[in-house]
């Protein structure tokens, strides 16, 4: 079903917000990889990338409900195949209270919006927002730092939503350099399909010894890819079919590891009439790139005058 979130939608399965008081409410941004390159191995077998996060104005929407007795409760279903104490969320949750010597618990219900296994980064944002909201309810004033660093021990895509800022990664993807990116859309479209990444990352056909890139080759439109396009091109029709229907609107791109595609536009009206060409029974809506996070513009909100009255209030999730 093609349609459009922009922020205020939803996409096809979205899982609701929990009733009653004391809930709070933050934004979960999902990404994009402009780019993923892989340019190299470490000792311990860990590959180095590069890669340039594009953060959206689309995404989870993480409720949270502190507790007097300590513990951490996860509200309404995980992931399919997830069980709870596996849930990304409610080990961000943990790993926080362990650190941080918090006596506190807390309630957590994740608004489901990004599809799992698309390279949205929904499991890794979730987390990100738990770590960061509940630096600020439980007031374990770790700082960004802190944060980004357990966020690294649950995944190397955390410490980029736990700072905030589109950025040029290299490294396992945890060194990070904040990057000014222009406005622009995006027509986003989940074929489906889920393969594991460390599959992936063990394929034959995987390049990864490509040449070092730059911020400079980023910028001047250099076209860096995603080395894991051509992989999951071969192994899933599916992916390759949207790449066919996407090419006909627009270059399209992978994002991350997942099976996600996208169409960068430089405006909403470009972006909208391409998801109208859409031949239909694509999973496709839009997006906006975030200038920065909107939990980050959440959490500065709330330092003004009245920004108290709701947490997150005046995103557009």
């Amino acid at each position: 079903m093609n349609g459009s979130t922009e922020a205020s939608g939803s996409t096809p399965g979205t899982v609701t917000g929990p009733a009653g008081e004391g809930w709070s409410a933050w934004p979960a941004p999902a990404k994009l990889n402009l780019c993923l390159r892989i340019v190299g191995r470490r000792a311990d077998g860990y590959h180095l990338l590069q890669s340039v996060f594009r953060l959206l104005e689309w995404g989870d929407t993480i409720h949270l409900r502190p507790r007097d007795d300590g513990r951490i409760v996860r509200h309404g279903p995980s992931a399919a195949g997830v069980a709870e104490a596996d849930d990304l969320a409610v080990r961000a949750a943990h790993l926080l209270k362990k650190s941080a010597k918090c006596a506190q618990g807390v309630d957590i219900c994740v608004e489901k919006r990004i599809p799992a296994g698309g390279g949205f980064g929904g499991g890794s944002s979730d987390a990100a927002t738990v770590l960061v909201a509940l630096d600020r309810i439980w007031d374990t004033r770790l700082g960004v730092d802190r944060l980004a660093a357990l966020g690294l021990a649950l995944g190397a895509d955390v410490p980029v939503f736990v700072r905030g800022d589109n950025a040029w990664a290299e490294g396992v993807g945890e060194r990070l350099t904040p990057m000014a990116l222009p406005p622009a859309w995006y027509l986003l479209v989940d074929p489906g399909v889920h393969v594991p990444t460390a599959d992936l990352f063990a394929s034959a056909e995987l390049t990864r010894d490509a040449a070092p890139a730059t911020i400079s080759d980023f910028v001047s439109g250099r076209p860096l890819g995603n080395a894991f396009e051509p992989v999951l091109r071969g192994r899933e029709p599916v992916v390759n079919a949207v790449f066919a229907a996407l090419s006909r609107v627009g270059r399209p791109h992978l994002t991350g590891t997942g099976s996600g595609c996208f169409v960068e536009f430089a405006t909403r009206e470009a972006a909208a009439a391409a998801l109208a060409a859409l031949p239909p029974g694509l999973r496709a809506w839009l997006a906006a790139g975030a200038v920065r996070s909107p939990l980050h513009v959440a959490l500065e909100a709330l330092n003004q005058p009245q920004g108290r009255r709701q947490e997150a209030q005046g995103t557009r999730f």
